[in-house]
């Protein structure tokens, strides 16, 4: 028996977007405001149709006595690590994060990865999980589905993993393509959905699982916390401080740690036993990914992305890690952070902060009201502060790991668990402490969440913190009752929030946002991860994790009360369920407490059923929950209205891949290089675990060219557009930003594309610049 998750089910009261909040909100409403003439007739035809330490913990070892684990192994694990490509069509598709209808790719940034890491229990090796980390939005039902009918199909060895061990989590980036979400909501910015786009996900991740689970050996785990100073700030500071003042102070211990926003940083290391080499780590530290600017066009990973790539290329042939070190930076928790760390001002000439209480200017509305990132004065929609904001995850990070065998934890007793359920959140009733039932609520939109936040202001007449009676004109009001009027007993259940889209209780064509949850949380020795479905804000995160910590050290881990739980929380994983913002936070409607889906109780409801269902997590369980209501899979059944390509073109007298623009004989180091080519349209080949960019390097010696940087590398650009729609002729510009890091020498930039014949045939073939020296 595992007496530390030997606790009761039961009820629990704890201490006192759509997508991510920003633009796709904004966006939503206008496009709903525009079209609402033609929505009724529109809808019949779709239906026709831890411990934040580091400190030393004394535990009892397997052979009864007692060992420091501040640097010592710890238990062995069943450890896999794997990484796969996931980049989905970089043109012509509308992002995933901000939901502007304008905001279509035009090339690529940096590619997109599924990162896989496989824990398991070496005595019982059925007992394991799986945790992903998505360069994407959010987890998703209908991904998730994907991913897990993928790897049914794989055979016997793959029968493992399921629906209770595997936990699909997204870095919350807001520069990826979209188009590939389960519910109706999200799909109305991007014209519905891609099969594209979800394809390249779902393939992605089942390939890096089988990556990481043909990497599977014994290991060892350690984990640490740092401090990360200077990458969050939290947007909803009026909201964060409607807590509780004694609670706040608990967390308050310095000016720069002020308690408003998590400053800590937890890093798990994933260390082989055969040889002693790491093969990678995961993090868990709360920002969003929302350093890119809702005018980007160019896909990459955001500054979890960068974090991550810098990471993985930060080590010599000296350092002891293995080949293809994976490095998974996760999201925590984000609700109300922010990477845009020097605040909200007014873009109106006044030079003013925006509101304090409600994100406005001069005008009383929130349009010019915008957060800055440390280089927002750069024209470069963000690149530099998204960059910035990575290397100040990875830095301190990395400092960590170096020193990891000195101040880190063993992660102590084998015991590897998982448990996973659905849940409908529509009407689920619970006691709270005090011993009153309350419930929770269909899913619903307030109008705040039309108001967006600094990081992507709303449209219109929205603001924040609009509790009772909106300030919004009475024109929204009939656009919200054409879509789906609220019923008294609706707006009495999420009171005071004043409904704007009473999504939960609209199934035409098919549902817009979820109603039924997923209730998922792992456990390796001491180390317990939430996976969490929705954005908790900063305390709503730290409010579950205390509950889980609590009642699992309410008893002894592996046989000793010195051992301390480390909880951490993962998301938006499996699903997206907008926000979890605490009852307080709820009350006050900015942002968070208006796109919190299911009432007032939100938080709580969370809190008890992972309570609940936390004893399947005990060295001797062999249970898992019930299933509970599955929910639909939309991913064969989801409108869409995206055309494909048709067919490309050259200009008379040109060959695909020919170079318009050249080159220049040379340039200086740290200078700007660039060539444009006859180009081809990417979404005839996604080219995953590939590249449709690279630069190559002379080798004198041997008269040989190398490839020193391709698509994947921030400071390689590949841009595409569309020159003539008749004609579908393209072109194609790489633009290589030279680190001062960069040697001298002679280089030249190739170009890989794929051009569509009107019969459909896909071709590839390539471009090659002219020489150039750097010196």
């Amino acid at each position: 028996m595992d007496p530390i998750f030997n606790v009761k089910a039961g009820p629990f009261q704890p201490q006192p977007r759509w997508i991510q909040q920003t633009g796709w909100r904004r966006q939503t409403v206008k496009f709903i405001a525009l079209v609402t003439a033609l929505a009724l007739g529109y809808l019949a035809f779709l239906h026709l149709s831890h411990n934040e330490g580091s400190g030393i913990w004394r535990v009892t070892g397997h052979n009864g006595k007692d060992n420091e684990h501040k640097s010592g192994k710890g238990s062995q694990f069943l450890l896999g690590i794997g990484k796969a490509d996931i980049t989905g069509p970089v043109v012509e598709i509308n992002m995933m994060g901000y939901a502007d209808t304008k905001q279509v790719g035009s090339g690529l940034r940096q590619r997109l990865y599924s990162r896989a890491f496989i824990v398991g229990d070496v005595q019982h090796p059925e007992d394991r999980f799986v945790y992903l980390v998505l360069d994407t939005q959010s987890g998703d039902t209908a991904v998730r589905y994907g991913i897990l009918e993928g790897l049914a199909s794989l055979g016997t060895d793959f029968a493992v993993y399921g629906q209770h061990n595997v936990a699909v989590t997204g870095t919350h980036s807001h520069s990826g393509p979209g188009a590939w979400l389960n519910y109706l909501l999200p799909q109305i910015t991007s014209k519905g959905f891609d099969k594209q786009s979800y394809r390249a996900i779902v393939d992605g991740a089942v390939l890096s699982i089988q990556r990481a689970h043909r990497s599977l050996q014994p290991g060892y785990l350690t984990v640490g916390s740092t401090k990360v100073f200077g990458a969050n700030i939290n947007r909803s500071l009026y909201a964060y401080l409607a807590n509780p003042a004694a609670e706040r102070s608990t967390y308050n211990s310095s000016t720069e740690d002020d308690g408003s926003v998590e400053k800590t940083l937890t890093l798990l290391r994933f260390q082989r036993a055969s040889d002693g080499k790491n093969t990678g780590i995961l993090t868990w530290f709360p920002t969003h990914g929302t350093s890119m600017l809702g005018n980007n066009t160019l896909i990459s990973g955001d500054n979890k992305g960068v974090a991550a790539d810098l990471f993985e290329k930060s080590f010599s042939p000296d350092d002891n890690v293995a080949e293809g070190f994976v490095a998974g930076f996760s999201q925590a928790s984000v609700g109300d952070t922010s990477p845009n760390v020097l605040g909200a001002w007014c873009e109106d000439g006044s030079g003013k902060q925006c509101s304090f209480k409600n994100s406005t200017c001069s005008n009383g509305k929130s349009q010019y009201c915008h957060a800055r990132g440390p280089f927002f004065r750069n024209s470069d929609n963000g690149a530099s502060s998204c960059y910035e904001i990575g290397r100040r995850q990875f830095e301190p990070a990395r400092t960590l790991y170096d020193s990891l065998d000195s101040v880190g934890t063993s992660v102590v007793g084998p015991t590897v668990k998982s448990f996973h359920t659905f849940q409908d959140m529509s009407n689920f009733s619970f006691p709270l402490a005090n011993g009153s039932y309350v419930h929770t609520c269909p899913a619903a939109l307030g109008y705040s969440f039309a108001a967006g936040t600094s990081d992507g202001p709303g449209a219109f007449d929205f603001t924040q913190n609009d509790p009772n009676t909106p300030n919004a004109s009475p024109v929204w009001r009939v656009v919200s009752g054409l879509i789906k009027e609220p019923s008294e007993h609706q707006k009495r259940c999420h009171f005071p929030k004043p409904i704007l889209l009473d999504v939960g209780e609209i199934t035409t064509p098919y549902l817009w946002t979820p109603n039924v949850v997923d209730v998922q949380v792992l456990r390796a020795g001491q180390l317990v991860i939430i996976v969490s479905p929705g954005e908790a804000t900063t305390m709503a995160g730290r409010r579950w994790k205390e509950a889980i910590h609590d009642s699992a050290a309410s008893s002894e881990l592996s046989g000793s009360s010195k051992v301390d739980p480390v909880v951490v929380l993962g998301g938006p994983a499996n699903s997206y369920t907008h926000y979890i913002a605490t009852p307080e936070e709820y009350g006050i409607q900015r942002y968070e407490g208006a796109s919190t889906l299911y009432g007032p109780y939100t938080l709580n409801a969370y809190i008890n059923l992972t309570l609940t269902y936390l004893h399947h997590l005990g060295a001797s369980s062999t249970s898992h929950p019930a299933p509970g209501p599955f929910p639909p899979d939309n991913a064969n059944k989801s409108l869409s209205f995206i055309t494909g390509v048709v067919f490309d073109g050259t200009p008379i007298f040109k060959q695909f891949g020919d170079v318009k623009v050249d080159v220049k004989p040379s340039y200086p180091l740290s200078s700007v290089v660039s060539a444009t080519f006859i180009g081809a349209n990417p979404r005839n080949s996604l080219r995953l675990e590939q590249t449709y960019a690279a630069v190559e390097k002379l080798d004198t010696d041997f008269g040989k060219w190398s490839r020193i940087r391709d698509d994947s590398d921030w400071s390689l650009i590949f841009n595409w557009e569309r020159t003539s729609e008749i004609l579908g002729t393209s072109e194609v510009t790489i633009v290589w930003e030279t680190e001062d890091s960069v040697e001298p020498g002679q280089y030249r930039i190739k170009y890989y594309g794929d051009w569509k014949a009107v019969g459909g045939a896909v071709t590839s073939f390539e471009g090659t610049s002219g020489e150039f020296i750097l010196a």
